[in-house]
């Protein structure tokens, strides 16, 4: 990532020799000779660093002052001060109010670079752990799966990654929309820059914007940046997108046809580079048909529309999603991980997951912090079948009795309907897998499949007869 790094001093030569060190290094940079330009120029984008003079001739604040206002607008600024004529007060006093560190001039170009790469480093890894704290466990895996949709998926991914256009990714409450957007953010050429993700679900206008555009500096407030000027040269994923109200999306599209605006309070113009991704659980041509959603907004982000398939149309992937995300809860609460036997992933496999990833999420975090021993089916069980809502009893006492009331020909056939139909969900249809487990021919699992009245793409359990 190219960081923006403001110069702030007098004297042009030292500017520019600093600029042109630092473009050497591959940062952009900007100049500024006194505070007023400085303000100026920060007003327009918030920099990476500022790199600031403490004597400014002809300016109207000397580089302490504006550090001191610096801090009271924005205390998360990253600011190095210089000097040709420091005092070790003078340096102390700037580190006080909150100055990154401070170099005396002249000062070797080593110096220089290394100084400005720890400041660099520490901005780094402050928006790092903003973003993990920001993301789930779920939202830091990779999309895990081999089935015949996430292949197809994963290879869209590949190709959208490298490119910057918009895109909108579709699906149902916890398929993994902010996972597909942070995989595009990884494999695309911003990788380095920021991803931020803005939940848009819920937000009154007033406070979807100020996340959105942030707002000046006023009142003894200070300055907010917001969800644009943070993903600047990076990705901005705006999360359920369908909910953002009617009168904020005038605004957006605005702004995606120039990507310039300003915070609220503000006049100055805020110059963004962001490519924006946009995730929704709604159709949003139903919404665009009731009057919710602007049709011109919608066509500026789906440039590429991605649909991810709920977790019940990929139940193949299911045992290695589910071991992915047991290592990763059991490494991120620093937990033992706990295996799974061959009945339990069958078991898995046996459940529709109305929730989708996010409801196997939870069950596998807390199998991981109630027990202490491998998942086996018996263990599993109560927690998916308390997942749906029924009880385990219940649930066999019903099966039972309604085997018990039939022939002897007809339980038979109705716990091979039932045997066979989880078998070809667990393989998502596919016949020839089907054949393998079961240990059939397959001419033969057809013949017995069609007299049970089953189909490869069959997904509800057959009644009793």
């Amino acid at each position: 990532m190219a960081h923006d790094i403001l110069i702030v001093d007098d004297e042009g030569d030292i500017r520019n020799l600093i600029a042109g060190i630092l473009q050497d290094e591959g940062y952009e940079t900007r100049e500024a000779a006194s505070s007023q330009d400085a303000f100026a120029a920060f007003a327009s984008r918030q920099p990476s660093l500022i790199i600031l003079d403490v004597w400014l001739q002809n300016s109207e604040l000397d580089g302490l002052q504006m550090l001191e206002q610096i801090r009271q607008e924005n205390p998360e600024q990253q600011v190095l001060m210089i000097s040709g004529h420091a005092t070790f007060d003078m340096a102390v006093n700037a580190t006080k109010m909150g100055a990154y560190d401070f170099l005396t001039k002249p000062f070797k170009t080593d110096v220089l670079i290394h100084t400005v790469g720890r400041a660099v480093e520490d901005i780094r890894l402050r928006n790092e752990n903003e973003e993990l704290r920001a993301r789930s466990a779920e939202q830091q895996a990779e999309l895990v799966g081999k089935s015949a949709v996430m292949s197809q998926l994963r290879s869209s991914l590949n190709k959208v990654a490298l490119t910057d256009s918009r895109v909108l990714i579709s699906g149902p409450p916890g398929s993994g929309k902010g996972v597909t957007a942070a995989v595009l953010h990884a494999k695309s050429p911003r990788n380095e820059g920021p991803f931020v993700a803005l939940s848009c679900a819920g937000l009154e206008p007033e406070d979807l914007e100020r996340e959105l555009f942030g707002h000046e500096a006023n009142d003894g407030v200070a300055r907010r940046v917001g969800a644009l000027e943070k993903a600047h040269r990076g990705t901005l994923l705006l999360d359920e997108v369908g909910d953002i109200p009617v009168e904020t999306q005038a605004k957006l599209v605005r702004v995606l046809h120039k990507p310039e605006f300003t915070r609220i309070g503000g006049t100055s113009i805020v110059n963004v580079d962001v490519r924006v991704l946009a995730s929704t659980n709604r159709d949003l041509k139903v919404a665009i048909a009731d009057g919710s959603f602007r049709e011109d907004l919608f066509y500026r982000l789906s440039v590429v529309p991605l649909q991810l398939p709920p977790l019940c149309n990929r139940l193949e992937d299911l045992p290695e999603l589910a071991e992915d995300i047991m290592r990763r809860t059991a490494q991120s609460t620093n937990r033992p991980p706990r295996k799974f036997s061959p009945d339990a992933l069958a078991a898995l496999q046996a459940h529709q997951w109305p929730g989708n990833v996010w409801e196997l999420v939870n069950v596998i975090q807390r199998l991981l912090l109630l027990t202490d021993v491998d998942v086996t089916a018996a263990i599993l069980a109560s927690d998916v079948i308390k997942a749906i809502g029924v009880d385990e009893s219940e649930k066999n006492e019903e099966v039972s009795f309604e085997l018990m009331n039939v022939s002897l020909r007809q339980a038979r056939e109705a716990f091979e309907r039932q045997y066979l139909n989880f078998q070809l969900i667990r393989f998502g249809g596919n016949i020839s897998k089907t054949a393998s487990y079961v240990g059939m021919d397959r001419a033969a699992l057809h013949r017995k499949l069609k007299s049970l009245g089953l189909h490869g793409n069959e997904k509800t359990l057959g009644s009793a007869g």
